[in-house]
């Protein structure tokens, strides 16, 4: 813990005292290290786990706090060249809030205690609320935050009130002492309503289908960095907070389950036709992040091995690629001052490299085999079949329209002829091919060992 506490506290103290020529290079340099210091807790699972009374450490947090700390260093290469041009105590003050939001969601995911863990997921909000409301480029960029806050809390109450009964009657809301339990409930109508109410704020969070407009209205108007953040990790704290309330809920509770997963596997099918149907290019890159989440938000409830492992490996594999495409997208933005996607055509004719990058994070977003994203749906296509056969329709056609969207991306965003307004393109820095190398590297290495994202 200590060896990742000090440099991040360091971290914090950087972002004031560095001296303004060289704030973003220690400060990358800084969380670089940090990045490649976390890997160590891919090794230690299940060696010593607790890290104190508070925090621990297991084979379910340990891939997702890697990828917490691997994605800061990306977050602020990628926010370099918009933000060193604004005056210097708002750049401090920008870090410093990325920095912020990183430690919080890292201690959301090392929290042994759901209260602590309550706090922290809750405590995520309010830099990414400043973020988007403080560095949005658009003018909605308010009514993004207030959909954010407002879709957030609605869950969050249920949830507080939820764990609050849960430990009046148990006595505790430890995850490992939980896990060593057994909790016999019985299906009444109140133990229903408290499963809903356990479930409603990682649903809302992951998003599920159905309430998921706030997630496309906070990445349109978001930074790069808050897009990144977004789609890399706080998407994420939805999907291990399934993972870890299911300790607290017995097997008694499967049929509910049911309505549930068949929901969330229309909501693959139905924001897969709905990304086909996008002209902005982040609102695509959105949209596509709901329909990867459903899949995970099937398996997680599921509570079966393989769909547990394969909602890990989609999780992390998710992170690394819809940030890089995040990032492709703000590198086009930054030279066409636009999203519309009929306006970007042509590009690979001036970028050729930068189409390479499309090409393999557009194949890896498909699933093309043997990529992790491929592994995780497999695994959970694996337990959905073995659930219900009839879900092969439906994943079916989610994966046909999710294969044709990317391809559209791809095709829209690159291919064609060049718009005859486009008449200047500053070149690709080698800061962008670097960004765009910390996401896909990791992805491409991880498909030579899998089980690092799952034990």
């Amino acid at each position: 813990m200590l060896m990742i506490s000090i440099p991040l506290a360091t971290l914090l103290f950087s972002v004031w005292l560095a001296p303004s020529k060289r704030l973003w290079e220690i400060i990358t340099t800084q969380s670089l290290i940090i990045a490649i210091m976390s890997t160590t807790w891919l090794m230690t699972q299940g060696v010593n786990p607790f890290l104190s009374s508070y925090f621990f450490i297991d084979e379910v947090s340990s891939p997702l706090l890697v990828l917490t700390c691997w994605l800061t260093a990306p977050t602020l290469l990628a926010s370099q060249s918009k933000l060193s041009k604004e005056p210097l105590p708002r750049q401090r003050t920008y870090i410093f809030t990325i920095i912020m939001l990183q430690i919080t969601t890292l201690l959301a995911f090392l929290a042994d205690n759901m209260i602590l863990f309550f706090i922290m997921f809750e405590a995520t909000m309010i830099p990414t609320l400043i973020v988007i409301t403080r560095w949005g480029a658009q003018k909605e960029r308010m009514l993004a935050g207030t959909y954010l806050i407002f879709y957030t809390l609605f869950g969050s109450m249920a949830l507080l009130t939820a764990m609050l009964y849960f430990h009046e009657t148990f006595g505790t809301m430890s995850i490992s002492l939980m896990k060593s339990f057994f909790i016999n409930n019985t299906l009444t109508s109140c133990s229903l309503a408290w499963w809903a109410a356990c479930l409603i704020a990682f649903l809302v969070k992951m998003p599920l289908y159905g309430v998921h407009l706030w997630l496309p209205k906070a990445h349109v108007e978001a930074p790069i960095a808050g897009s990144m953040i977004l789609a890399g990790t706080l998407l994420k704290l939805g999907g291990y907070g399934i993972l870890r309330i299911n300790i607290f809920i017995n097997d008694s509770f499967l049929p509910l389950a049911a309505p549930l997963i068949v929901f969330s596997l229309f909501g693959v099918l139905l924001s897969a036709i709905l990304v086909s149907r996008q002209t902005d290019l982040k609102s695509l890159i959105a949209f596509s992040s709901v329909s990867h989440m459903g899949l995970v938000i099937a398996a997680s409830v599921m509570k079966t091995e393989w769909s547990i492992a394969g909602s890990m490996i989609l999780m992390v594999s998710h992170g690394l690629v819809s940030s890089a495409l995040f990032c492709l997208a703000n590198t086009s933005y930054e030279r066409t001052n636009t999203r519309t996607l009929i306006l970007l055509q042509g590009t690979q004719i001036i970028f050729p490299l930068t189409a390479a990058w499309w090409l393999l994070a557009a194949l890896m977003n498909l699933a093309l085999p043997p990529s992790p994203n491929f592994i995780g749906e497999l695994s959970i296509l694996t337990s959905l079949f073995q659930w219900s056969n009839l879900t092969l329709v439906m994943t079916g056609l989610g994966i046909i329209f999710t294969t044709a969207y990317s391809l559209y991306m791809f095709w829209a965003s690159q291919r064609e002829h060049l718009p005859s307004h486009l008449n200047f393109f500053p070149p690709m820095q080698t800061r962008e091919h670097i960004l765009l190398a910390l996401h896909i590297l990791p992805a491409l290495l991880l498909m030579l060992k899998p089980t690092l994202m799952f034990k």
